[in-house]
């Protein structure tokens, strides 16, 4: 069976090598789009971040910022921003390459995130935990309960991944 984490981390993974599909959108959220917006935009809309991280992914310099507490968007925890991606025109390390939103309780439940997205292209757990996968670009974690979104991930557009075997 493969576990939503894995699904993640491979969509995570193959948006810094592979970039988005030729013509595809990914899903927004905050006037962000994975492949689309840039340091500046995000800079211009959130103002300069809480925390500022660089590091080495795959052999290219990326940038990863994080807004918390006060410079949070309101109805958010927290919102870390992944800057880096590597397309047909090369490696691009201003490019916004995917986000995670930590919502507070009770903002995302399951019915928003329904009525928002519609119905999700798979719904898994992980865990013990639900998440629905959108191959627009969304996985969502839910509490314990399935009730709140506990975490958004927006990503490039990614394929459907197989569905679970027993």
């Amino acid at each position: 069976m493969v576990s939503g984490r894995a699904i993640l981390r491979g969509a995570l993974a193959l948006a810094l090598v592979l970039g988005a599909p030729a013509g595809v959108q990914a899903e927004s959220w905050g006037g962000m789009t994975p492949g689309t917006s840039t340091i500046d935009d995000v800079r211009g809309r959130y103002g300069p971040p809480s925390k500022e991280l660089r590091e080495k992914l795959e052999g290219y310099d990326t940038t990863q910022w994080v807004y918390e507490g006060v410079k949070a968007p309101s109805g958010v925890t927290r919102v870390t921003v992944h800057f880096g991606l590597l397309g047909p025109g090369g490696y691009r390390p201003e490019l916004v390459r995917d986000f995670v939103v930590v919502p507070h309780r009770r903002v995302f439940s399951r019915v928003a995130v329904l009525d928002g997205w519609g119905r999700p292209d798979r719904v898994g757990t992980d865990e013990g935990r639900t998440f629905f996968f959108y191959s627009v670009g969304l996985v969502v974690y839910f509490d314990d309960a399935g009730e709140d979104a506990r975490s958004m991930y927006f990503t490039l557009p990614q394929s459907a991944p197989p569905p679970a075997t027993k």
